[in-house]
C-alpha cells in the first residue's frame, strides 16, 4: 500500500517543485507514495479568502485562523483514516533517525504547514496527534519541514531507493550515527591518495576500519558537544 501524504499549506508554490522532481518524484512514478496539496485558501470564506488574522491578547505578528484548517480536515477525515496528524512546530518533538523509521511503518499522513507566527491553537487541541520539528531553529513556514519530512520518511520504503542498501547503511542508521569517509575513482588525483586498505578488497577489514572511522567522528563530535556546553 502506498503512502498518502495530505499536506495543508497557505504557500502550495513553495512545494510544487520538490514534489514533482527527484527521489520524492520517482516515488510517486512507482505508486509507492502519494501526495495531495490542499491549498488553505481555498477553504476560507468571504471575498478575499482571508486566512490569517491578528493574534488575540496582541503582539507581533498574524495567526492562521481556525476555519479554514477544521473545513479541510474535516472533510479528509469523511473520506479516509489517517494513522497521524501531524503539524510542524519548534515546540515538536525533534525528528530522528529512528522516529522516521517507525513513521515509514505508517500508511496516512495530514501534515499541517504553519505560517506567520503559527496557528490557531484550537486546530492542534482538536486534530493533531503528532508536533514535529526538524531542529532547533527558525523556518519562514512550515511546508519547508513537510518536504523534508517526506523525504526523509519515503526513501524508507522498500522500492523507492535504487540500491535496495542505501537507505540500511545511511548516515544514522549505523552504529555510531555518522558515515565514514567515502572515495571513488580515480584513486590518486592531485597528489590526494585513497586509502590503502579500501583497494585491497578485504571486506572484513574494509569494515572494520569504517567502524573505526565512524566510531572516531562520533567520539570527535561528541567531544566537541561537551566542550561547548561546558
Amino acid at each position: 500500500m502506498a503512502i498518502r501524504y495530505d499536506i495543508i499549506s497557505a504557500n502550495p508554490k513553495i512545494l510544487e517543485s520538490s514534489l514533482t522532481n527527484g527521489l520524492i518524484e520517482r516515488a510517486k512514478k512507482k505508486s509507492l507514495i502519494e501526495v495531495f496539496i490542499h491549498n488553505l485558501r481555498d477553504y476560507a470564506e468571504g471575498k478575499y479568502k482571508q486566512i490569517d488574522d491578528s493574534p488575540y491578547g496582541g503582539g507581533a505578528g498574524m495567526i492562521l485562523k481556525p476555519e479554514p484548517f477544521f473545513r479541510c480536515i474535516n472533510e479528509l477525515l469523511q473520506k479516509n483514516e489517517y494513522d497521524e496528524i501531524i503539524y510542524f512546530s519548534p515546540q515538536g518533538k525533534t525528528v530522528n533517525q529512528n522516529l522516521l523509521n517507525q513513521f515509514s511503518l505508517r500508511n496516512k499522513y495530514i501534515l499541517i504547514c504553519g505560517h506567520y507566527k503559527g496557528i490557531d491553537q484550537r486546530v492542534i487541541d482538536k486534530f493533531v496527534t503528532s508536533e514535529i520539528s526538524i531542529g532547533d531553529y527558525v523556518l519562514s513556514c512550515g511546508d519547508i519541514a513537510a518536504l523534508v519530512f517526506i523525504d526523509a520518511v519515503s526513501r524508507l520504503i522498500p522500492g523507492v531507493l535504487g540500491d535496495g542498501e542505501s537507505a540500511i547503511t545511511d548516515s544514522f542508521q549505523i552504529e555510531y550515527g555518522f558515515d565514514f569517509p567515502q572515495y571513488t575513482r580515480p584513486d590518486i588525483f592531485e597528489d590526494l591518495k585513497v586509502p590503502e586498505i579500501l583497494l585491497k578488497g578485504n571486506h572484513a577489514e574494509i569494515n572494520n576500519w569504517r567502524k573505526e572511522k565512524a566510531k572516531q567522528k562520533y567520539e570527535l563530535i561528541m567531544k566537541l558537544k561537551d566542550n561547548k556546553s561546558s
